[in-house]
């Protein structure tokens, strides 16, 4: 299953997450962020860079983000890296991210509270 950047509901804040988690490693430029995503699901989610640009702008215009032009091959390009202010926010929302997976996982399973009830 591949899922665009449709952004269903249910994704909401995750390629925020991924990018955030992605730079954290090491800075990238935009198409490096859409290719690293896609290679590091597996291919199960492709984020497009007209999903991925907006959201580079937007946690750089919010300090989350710092972006230098560098040269690779004779082109140059714009390059990310988190900021200290970013590692916070990455940090906190890999915590609610897994508490979120660890919620649904539980109904999933079939947990004392997450079974159904008997009419």
């Amino acid at each position: 299953m591949t899922l665009k950047c449709t952004n269903p509901d249910f994704l909401n804040g995750v390629p925020e997450l991924l990018v955030l988690s992605l730079l954290a490693r090491r800075p990238m430029y935009g198409y490096q962020l859409v290719q690293a995503i896609c290679r590091s699901t597996d291919g199960t989610l492709e984020f497009g860079e007209g999903c991925i640009y907006p959201i580079l702008h937007r946690l750089e215009a919010g300090g989350l983000l710092r972006a230098s032009r560098e040269t690779f091959g004779g082109r140059s390009r714009v390059v990310y890296c988190v900021t200290a202010q970013g590692k916070k926010r990455l940090a906190g929302s890999t915590t609610g991210w897994r508490a979120i997976v660890e919620a649904v996982e539980q109904v999933l399973q079939g947990g004392e509270h997450g079974e159904a009830a008997l009419a």
